[in-house]
């Protein structure tokens, strides 16, 4: 039996901005993307066996553990593209990175694998890594490089920026997540689409070392700002605070040691910016 054990970091967007349409129904952006020190844990397990088998478990009732799963449809490209044949693959999720929250919790789970599973295997080299992570889905890339990341077409083309440091908070709403899907169609809907060229003015601030709070700016959280009660409530308590992705976590560029809201809200402080993507734990 060979096994790996790999942490998977969530993401933040410090920018996110929606450039257009696209024919194929995804949009193009431009973002500014972070990993934080909040991680899953993936525990992989290969053995040999008369086919290729796929089980995941986890510690989370929140997510399926079927083929519905992206870290099983990533095992299954992983399986499908190198010719392995004759394994058991089981993977342990232990989910720690809130679910439907704008944080990249499926996307660096299905990384991780890809990564670890190639790990053992080492079949591919980085750049056909990164074109498998581009196939499941658009943040995939994004956790499988690390780091400061400006993200561009639907966010699986990735451009590594200088590494820049702060401490996080992230404040979620615990019974609201916000799916992509939903997300882009209400940006779409939207007359008023704002150009503020923010991701530019972030990429200009990192690389002169200049201060980058001050060009924090989500797209989508104006799309889905006017719907939700609860994200008012974060606004209005943390005028600060921006949302990642398309939500529902909204974090603050720094350590918060005390919640001002109630326990309706997940409140993860003591965290940071790292600059590490998927990687063994």
């Amino acid at each position: 039996m060979k096994q790996i054990k790999v942490k998977c970091p969530a993401k933040i967007n410090l920018t996110l901005e929606i450039v257009n349409k696209r024919a194929d129904g995804f949009h193009n952006i431009k973002s500014v993307m972070q990993m934080i020190s909040l991680y899953d844990y993936l525990d992989i397990k290969v053995e040999h066996a008369n086919s290729n088998i796929i089980i995941l478990d986890g510690t989370s009732d929140k997510i399926p553990y079927d083929n519905k799963n992206l870290v099983y449809k990533a095992v299954e490209l992983f399986l499908e593209t190198s010719g392995l044949k004759n394994l058991k693959i089981k993977v342990f999720i232990e989910k720690n990175i809130p679910i439907s929250a704008g944080l990249a919790g499926g996307s660096t789970d299905a990384a991780g694998v890809l990564w670890g599973l190639n790990r053992i295997f080492k079949a591919f080299d980085e750049a056909s890594l990164n074109r498998l992570c581009s196939v499941l889905g658009s943040d995939l890339n994004v956790c499988l490089n690390g780091g400061c990341v400006l993200a561009t077409s639907r966010g699986e083309i990735t451009q590594k920026l200088p590494d820049i440091e702060s401490e996080v908070t992230l404040i979620k709403p615990r019974n609201l997540g916000i799916s992509a899907g939903e997300a882009y169609k209400k940006y779409s809907m939207k007359e008023f689409k704002p150009q503020n060229n923010m991701t530019e003015k972030m990429i200009a601030s990192i690389n002169t070392g200049a201060r980058f709070e001050p060009y924090l700016y989500n797209d989508l959280e104006y799309a889905v700002f006017d719907d939700y009660k609860e994200l008012q409530v974060i606004k209005q308590t943390y005028p600060q605070a921006v949302m990642s992705g398309s939500g529902s976590t909204y974090f603050v560029p720094e350590n918060l040691e005390t919640s001002k809201l109630n326990d309706d809200y997940e409140f993860i402080n003591g965290l940071r910016f790292v600059k590490e993507g998927v990687s063994e734990a």
